[in-house]
């Protein structure tokens, strides 16, 4: 049988230190020269869903309920859930590992469609302010949240995870704007300091929000 090999939308010029190959993706857990931070960090073959039904919230993937409200975000053992609108919602596998995909079939796999990175770190909030005009760090949201709106002009589902400790988001768009995605965070993070970090830099930061 043929291996299918699986390539990530999100390229950094940076040289990886350590490496892992985990169902067909090549996953970087660390560059060299990551720094103290900001970061951001490859998560595109990291399971993602889509889920559209009439009524999302009668559903429970991966055993949790599904936000009831729009733009409401739940966050647990790395499984993060995102309520977009009346029939639909987004899952993202953030803990990675083995996921089975549920059996019904309102649900769509996205992962090879989308790009998917984590931001976080000191200065987030500054740097996606001079990409977009939503409001990721909105004092009057509880974290975890999501925001559905233009990113470096581009349609994108951003999921604001932390406001406190070390901040941070996620951000999902269409695998076709990947490059230029990258390079528009990287070139408004320059001034921070945001250099691409390693699976394992992410692993920590989710460890540091329980």
């Amino acid at each position: 049988m043929k291996t299918i090999k699986r390539y990530s939308p999100v390229q950094f010029k940076a040289t990886p230190a350590k490496t892992e190959t985990r169902d067909n993706w090549d996953v970087v857990m660390e560059y060299d020269s990551e720094g103290d931070g900001p970061w951001i960090v490859d998560l595109s073959h990291r399971l993602r869903l889509d889920l559209q039904c009439a009524d999302p919230e009668s559903k429970q993937p991966f055993g949790m309920d599904i936000p009831k409200i729009p733009c409401q975000s739940i966050l647990s053992d790395g499984v993060l859930i995102n309520r977009m609108n009346a029939t639909q919602a987004s899952i993202y596998h953030l803990a990675g590992g083995t996921a089975a995909m549920p059996k019904e079939n309102e649900y769509t796999d996205v992962t090879e469609n989308t790009v998917f990175v984590a931001i976080f770190g000191n200065h987030v909030f500054q740097i996606c302010e001079k990409l977009s005009n939503l409001d990721l760090s909105d004092p009057a949201r509880q974290a975890p949240f999501l925001s559905q709106g233009p990113f470096s002009h581009v349609p994108c589902q951003i999921v604001t995870v932390s406001k406190e400790g070390t901040p941070g988001v996620v951000l999902t768009c269409s695998r076709g704007y990947g490059r230029d995605m990258i390079d528009a965070v990287l070139h408004a993070g320059k001034e921070f300091g945001l250099k691409p970090a390693g699976e394992a830099r992410l692993t920590d930061w989710l460890a540091g929000l329980n």
